[in-house]
């Protein structure tokens, strides 16, 4: 990636307004995201799954077997199973598996757990299927994916066989040295950004809960795992503390840092020659997990 296209990327994005109620939020975030072209090759098709509205992300030719579950990000507060399918298109494109994207409750009306409860009804439904599943998800999608292993593995089910997480927020409090040092690089987020949205998801409750923020759970037995994370990012110590204990918990763990890049800088598929080589990376992921 060259100097010029980390800079166009971080100049596309903006820091928001602190205050905004959910409400605006979730009406900004959707007119920037909910009616992005998905490619004339991709139908979305409404059903319900664990009990919440999700949308099947349907490329021609994807038909392999094996789904992706794909968890939005934003926050826990903002985003839906409609902006979500921006990754979850490209990932499937990319690996010829369909993928379903969940529309989980959000905070502050339905705090933690309600969004892992949510994640994992809907895992639970796709292995009643006998599908095979992947999960993904960016930031705090990514966090949820995470999540929902553990939340999966505490049940006793049978785990997901791997998870794919972009730029994933793991730490609701707030613990990461980057959340400070990264603050004035971080084109979209500060301290105070996500300490907002951190109080709307935990509200009263702990923000160390392993469900909650799941980088200081125990993370023996679980699948293989793909982090990526750009370096301009309030949330890259989210990452890298991550990747280094799955490894000390010998969980497989491959870590994908990308200078100067943003948050979930996959969106920019086109844009960036990074963003692309990161999905092929993770579609190769994909490809490798579901075939094994």
């Amino acid at each position: 990636m060259s100097r010029a296209e980390r800079e166009l990327a971080r100049g596309m994005m903006s820091k928001g307004d602190l205050g905004l109620t959910p409400v605006q939020q979730r009406d900004y975030f959707d007119e920037l995201f909910a009616d992005r072209p998905l490619g004339d090759d991709v139908t979305l098709r409404p059903r319900t799954l664990g009990g919440r509205p999700a949308l099947d992300v349907l490329v021609e030719g994807a038909d392999r077997d094996g789904v992706i579950l794909y968890l939005h990000g934003g926050g826990y507060s903002i985003g839906s199973a409609r902006t979500g399918a921006n990754l979850a298109a490209p990932l499937a494109r990319r690996t010829g598996v369909p993928a379903v994207s969940l529309d989980y409750r959000l905070a502050p009306e339905d705090p933690f757990p309600a969004g892992v409860d949510d994640a994992l009804a809907a895992y639970e439904e796709l292995l009643a299927a006998g599908q095979k599943v992947v999960v993904a998800g960016d930031s705090a999608g990514g966090g949820l994916a995470l999540a929902l292993l553990l939340a999966a593995r505490r049940a006793g089910l049978p785990l997901p066989v791997g998870a794919v997480l972009y730029s994933p927020w793991t730490d609701a409090s707030l613990s990461g040295g980057s959340m400070d040092s990264r603050g004035e690089l971080d084109p979209l987020f500060t301290r105070a950004h996500m300490q907002e949205s951190a109080d709307w998801y935990v509200g009263g409750g702990d923000p160390r809960d392993e469900l909650a923020s799941p980088l200081f759970a125990d993370l023996t037995g679980l699948p293989p795992l793909l982090i990526q994370v750009g370096s301009a990012e309030v949330l890259l110590d989210d990452s890298l503390r991550l990747a280094v204990h799955a490894a000390e918990s010998e969980v497989d763990v491959s870590l994908d840092v990308v200078a100067g890049a943003p948050h979930v800088f996959q969106y920019f598929t086109g844009l960036m020659s990074e963003a692309d080589e990161a999905l092929e990376r993770a579609a190769a992921f994909v490809t490798r997990r579901l075939a094994d």
